[in-house]
């Protein structure tokens, strides 16, 4: 193993200087260095007399969050290919179902990775500046959000929209005020809302489509039907939705594997879990208060139903629709999210709030996460800002009572 990293170490030094400064393929500088990082310890030091030691960068960030989304990037593979059999009306076994399963969202995880890639080497070259590990979570956060019937040229286009417009206009990783991948979502959905919206959710080879629970219960929202009884009716009870055996985004649907990535990034210091715990908070202190909501309001001198979305259990909100994925990877993106301590708590539980009022109040919108985190991205400034303010005045105020005291 020794020698086989050495001789990686010696064909790269016997290059390098061709891609560095004044050398032969210098605006190619960010290709090379980006596979130098990728496949050796950066060679870079610090100069000088003060500087700090720390075994974590950018790059094993980066890498940590990639390895929290493998669960739900296998669980999506597996419950894309049991979609695809069940619709298809085909008994099968569990290595058929995962290939199924691999080839059906595959192809859409590399396809955002190359469209994107190439979007990132072009700015690089153009800029630059070095290639930005930051990618390898976009690349595979967008295809994780998507339906596996989505069509290949939507993965190309989302992925441009949300690398160019959502970040590189920006002035590329760490300037961007809107998470990259969510904002490549928000692009094909309302771009291409036919196609990200409905019973298109499984892949079957006759073409047959599987609702969503939370498409099925927003077609309940105008029949005053109890949506609790109307999703166990089509077999979605908390516990099938908490494994998330179901239609819906390929990374989406199971809460154990978003949970089980969400211990990942805690426990390893990358994600934010001031973020999700608010999140949560805001999310089951809005779905108690709908609960306490009348079914009936007057409405012009008559008594009219209430949306049926009231009588949700608010524990459901947690395992219906993406919010657990949405709190977890998107939310917690530490250049789109609050960065105070307090902030945090604060763009956590406005998230979830926001989140079930939308399902709420707008049925024909029932999967609120995306908008809610969009929303909360253009506002974590202003929430860091008064949050900072307020630490000056308590401190000025402080300080004032210490002087008086002294004096």
């Amino acid at each position: 193993m020794k020698d086989i990293k050495k001789l990686i170490e010696e064909k790269h030094d016997s290059v390098r200087s061709l891609f560095e400064k004044g050398g032969k393929f210098e605006k190619w500088y960010p290709l090379f260095e980006a596979q130098d990082t990728f496949a050796l310890t950066p060679p870079d030091t610090t100069k000088g007399m003060t500087h700090v030691r720390d075994a974590v960068d950018l790059k094993r960030v980066m890498f940590t969050v990639v390895v929290a989304l493998i669960p739900c990037l296998l669980w999506g593979m597996f419950n894309a290919g049991s979609q695809y059999y069940h619709y298809s009306g085909i008994e099968t076994n569990l290595f058929a179902t995962l290939f199924r399963g691999a080839w059906i969202v595959m192809p859409i995880v590399l396809v955002s990775y190359i469209v994107g890639g190439i979007w990132e080497v072009a700015f690089a070259v153009i800029r630059k500046h070095e290639i930005n590990e930051g990618f390898l979570v976009t690349g595979l956060l967008f295809p994780l959000t998507l339906p596996p019937t989505i069509a290949l040229w939507q993965v190309a286009v989302g992925i441009s929209f949300g690398v160019v417009v959502g970040k590189e206009v920006f002035g590329g990783t760490g300037f961007n005020i809107l998470n990259p991948a969510l904002t490549a979502r928000a692009y094909l959905f309302f771009a291409h809302a036919k196609d990200m919206t409905g019973e298109v959710w499984a892949a079957a080879k006759d073409g047959a489509t599987g609702a969503t629970p939370l498409g099925l219960g927003a077609s309940f929202g105008g029949e005053g039907l109890n949506v609790t009884d109307a999703l166990a009716d089509r077999g979605f009870t908390f516990g099938s939705m908490l494994w998330g055996l179901e239609p819906g985004s390929i990374g989406e649907t199971s809460a154990i594997a978003v949970v089980i990535g969400a211990a990942i990034l805690i426990i390893s210091g990358v994600g934010s879990w001031r973020i999700m715990a608010g999140g949560c908070a805001g999310l089951a202190a809005a779905g108690v208060l709908m609960n306490l909501l009348p079914s009936e309001v007057m409405f012009e001198g008559e008594m009219v139903k209430a949306t049926t979305w009231t009588n949700v259990p608010f524990f459901y909100h947690f395992v219906m629709g993406s919010f657990l994925f949405g709190i977890v990877f998107m939310a917690t993106d530490p250049v789109s999210a609050a960065a105070t301590n307090t902030g945090k708590w604060i763009y956590g539980v406005l998230i979830g709030v926001v989140t079930v009022l939308v399902r709420v109040l707008n049925p024909g919108f029932p999967e609120g996460v995306m908008l809610a985190i969009l929303f909360m991205n253009v506002m974590a400034p202003m929430i860091d800002y008064y949050v900072v303010q307020a630490h000056i005045k308590n401190r000025n105020a402080n300080l004032r009572k210490f002087t008086y005291a002294k004096g």
